[in-house]
């Protein structure tokens, strides 16, 4: 993925299995756990592009939420602020390669940030 492609979409869920079941049912999503993430099972469509996770939700996190790639989550939440955003989520580490975070647009929405490689090998 490119700086700025739409990279990863959570879903927020209440009850895993259950929408597991739905989505896999309805739209053919391969879902499973990934080792490192349990608790957050992944979802792949069959185009094997577009995926994300079904993640609990909370409070903060009621409606789906876009992750968008870029080079530096940094640069990217400063432009952002200057531009008029908020920062909902600092930048958290997902694993030793990569990172997200959470900004709020002038309007309201929340996007997600996302920086790295989720891949062992570094790549």
């Amino acid at each position: 993925m490119a700086h700025g492609d739409i990279t990863h979409i959570d879903i927020p869920v209440t009850d895993m299995a259950k929408a597991a079941e739905f989505y896999s049912g309805l739209f053919g999503w391969q879902i499973a756990e990934m080792p490192g993430f349990e608790g957050y099972p992944m979802w792949q469509a069959p185009n094997q592009i577009s995926g994300g996770g079904l993640a609990p939700r909370d409070d903060g996190f009621t409606q789906p939420r876009s992750y968008v790639e870029v080079d530096s989550i940094d640069e990217t939440v400063a432009k952002a602020k200057e531009a008029g955003a908020t920062v909902a989520r600092e930048k958290s580490e997902i694993s030793p390669t990569s990172w997200w975070a959470v900004i709020i647009d002038p309007d309201g929405n929340a996007i997600g940030l996302y920086e790295g490689t989720t891949d062992a090998s570094g790549s």
